[in-house]
């Protein structure tokens, strides 16, 4: 790999994760309170309606009002207070080699891939197909790579595995085999499931070394407008009971499964991620449950959901306010483009979510590199360019630090007025930390320009680069062989 590429991995010490920013809050003190307040009404009024047998038992136990009948549980102010008081504050996604663990708690802000997209731009043609195990490895490797992806959460879908149980153990082998950071993966079958998580206690060393430092999470969801789907909610019940991470994200969409505005969504928000909070704690006090925000705002004239909008950054901002409220760790959303093509359009899109929700604070941002077409596809080099936009949010983040030092006093008054800074100690000592340097955006002159010149050319060359490098399992090949033969259905790559 050439230096370039080395260039656009290596990691400047200023753009660590976990950077703490509260920038950003579309939302009054009095107007969360009013959200807050709303969301403990709907929660004990009207309630969620369950479908999954487990859960509607463990609400029941709990002390939560049932109807029979009808699957509705309604959650008592009390009982969902209690939910929030025993959750974690703080949980640690864990990586395999320690150097890129990120710890969601407060508003310390990390990001990461996502969408579980069905198709990818195909970077040797250019052209939309259906993504396969190899656009999980390649992720993968791009992930492992790019220094402001913190998290990988599985961002493509296996389209070649047919057997709805194969697909979890696919996913999350490939993977985990492909890079060292902790991943994240939204799930498809119970089974496939308890498949995913013996593949994870079978490397960490069994299920209690797994326990206590997870280098996988799990994605189940609440279905809006509040639902607790049977296959989800036992998922997420089985997850609770083992003691892993698991988010429980809402994706309401204004307009079609919330109110269409901005407010009403974001207490759908609120109340339905408060009643998955609510499940797994009533599963297992003090398991490791993550809140989160998904949703969006659709396009009225032909109802189909986007992915690019303001509005969808300032609801994500909005819920992250009302995480921090609760002191519960946060899966955000940020960063997705409805543009068709790695143009303008897609890096405006993404780049003002990606600011807004970081500088809202929100914990773990996902989505937030790589994807496009209302989350439908992936592109390589819209991955790339995206960890650009990532880097200048961190040196936002970052924001101006003042000392007496920085502050320049005594040098500027014995230097006097009319005498430059070039040749100071003072240059010397902060020219390499103080500004975001980019790997893509060109800066040169136009007489003195170098090929490749523009940032979607230096993109593409850092995905071919990637492509053509194998980078070897990140897997000790003992494990592998006991993997492979406690799972034939993983498909080796092509």
């Amino acid at each position: 790999m050439n230096a370039e590429t080395n260039e656009v991995q290596r990691k400047p010490k200023h753009e660590c994760q976990g950077l703490s920013a509260s920038f950003y809050e579309p939302l009054s003190t009095g107007d969360l309170d009013k959200i807050i307040d709303a969301a403990f009404v709907v929660l004990e009024e009207s309630g969620v309606q369950v479908f999954s047998p487990k859960a509607f038992e463990a609400f029941r136990e709990a002390g939560a009002s049932v109807e029979e009948d009808g699957g509705i549980v309604k959650l008592s102010r009390g009982l969902v207070e209690d939910a929030v008081a025993s959750n974690p504050s703080s949980i640690t996604l864990h990586s395999r080699n320690g150097r890129c663990d990120a710890v969601l708690e407060k508003d310390r802000v990390h990001y990461g891939t996502g969408g579980t997209a069905i198709y990818v731009i195909d970077p040797a043609t250019g052209d939309r197909r259906p993504s396969t195990c190899d656009d999980v490895i390649l992720n993968a490797r791009m992930a492992e790579m790019l220094e402001n992806i913190h998290i990988f959460t599985i961002n493509v879908f296996p389209n070649e595995i047919k057997a709805k149980d194969d697909i979890d153990v696919n996913r999350f082998f490939h993977s985990l085999d492909n890079t060292t950071k902790h991943v994240m993966g939204g799930i498809y079958s119970l089974n496939g499931c308890r498949k995913a998580v013996e593949l994870a206690e079978m490397i960490a060393g069994g299920e209690a070394a797994l326990r206590e430092k997870p280098f996988v999470s799990f994605i189940t969801l609440m279905i809006s407008p509040f639902k607790v789907d049977k296959d989800y909610g036992e998922i997420t019940c089985y997850l609770a009971e083992k003691g892993l991470p698991v988010v429980v994200p809402t994706e309401p969409i204004c307009g079609t499964t919330s109110p269409i505005t901005l407010a009403g969504n974001v207490l759908t928000h609120v109340a339905e991620t408060l009643a998955g909070i609510a499940l797994v704690q009533c599963v297992n006090k003090g398991a490791p449950g993550i809140c989160g925000s998904v949703g969006s705002i659709s396009d009225l004239r032909t109802m189909n959901h986007l992915g690019g909008p303001i509005e969808r950054a300032m609801i994500n901002a909005a819920v992250a306010q009302a995480a921090q409220h609760f002191e519960l760790p946060l899966y955000s959303t940020a960063g997705t483009s409805d543009a068709k093509h790695v143009d303008i359009q897609a890096a405006y899109e993404s780049a003002m979510s990606n600011l807004l929700v970081a500088m809202s604070g929100a914990n773990y941002i996902h989505d937030a590199a790589g994807l496009m077409e209302a989350d439908l596809t992936v592109s390589y080099e819209k991955l790339v360019m995206d960890n650009e936009i990532l880097g200048m949010c961190q040196r936002v983040l970052r924001g101006i630090e003042v000392n007496d030092d920085k502050l320049g006093l005594d040098l500027i008054l014995a230097r006097g007025p009319g005498k430059d800074f070039l040749a100071e100690d003072h240059t010397v000592r902060y020219m390499r930390d103080e500004f975001f340097v980019p790997h893509l955006a060109n800066r040169d002159k136009r007489e003195a320009m170098r090929l490749p010149a523009g940032a979607l050319a230096k993109a593409k060359q850092f995905v071919n680069e990637v492509r053509w490098k194998r980078g070897g399992s990140k897997l000790p090949a003992d494990k592998r062989r006991q993997i492979f033969k406690r799972f034939p259905e993983i498909r080796t790559a092509t």
